[in-house]
């Protein structure tokens, strides 16, 4: 076989592995019924931020913890710690997207992604009210 031949088959081998390594590590939406069934496994849940109870963050105990209370889409609420700061704007959040994992009773998420109601939503209902 000739060096290109090789290195050809190299770089196919190598590009599996990595296509393997990333389906992996992909995780899945899910609710808490769910992510409390399988603990060991990463999911996106979907939910809204439950405001009758409180939010917990003091910077200066751990300023990488912030405590809230999630409910999912299927109306199951639960504790959730966020091993990051509280994100701006947090109360305002339409809609969170929490990644991470159940560890007994509270789900432990790594990552948060929020919708907040948009500025450009309010300027459109005022020129189709016009």
């Amino acid at each position: 076989m000739k060096k290109l031949h090789i290195l050809g088959i190299l770089v196919i081998a190598l590009a599996i592995g990595v296509i393997f390594v990333s389906l992996k590590n992909t995780s899945t939406y899910a609710d808490f019924t769910e992510a409390i069934a399988n603990p060991d496994k990463e999911f996106h849940v979907v939910g809204k931020l439950d405001k009758k109870q409180p939010l917990v963050y003091d910077p200066k105990v751990n300023a990488d913890e912030f405590l809230f209370t999630l409910i999912d889409n299927k109306g199951i609420s639960k504790q959730v710690v966020l091993h990051k700061s509280k994100p701006q704007d947090f109360e305002k959040s339409e809609q969170i997207v929490l990644i991470g994992k159940m560890h007994g009773a509270e789900f432990h998420a790594n990552d948060i992604l929020m919708k907040c109601p948009s500025k450009y939503n309010e300027g459109a209902a005022q020129v189709s009210q016009k």
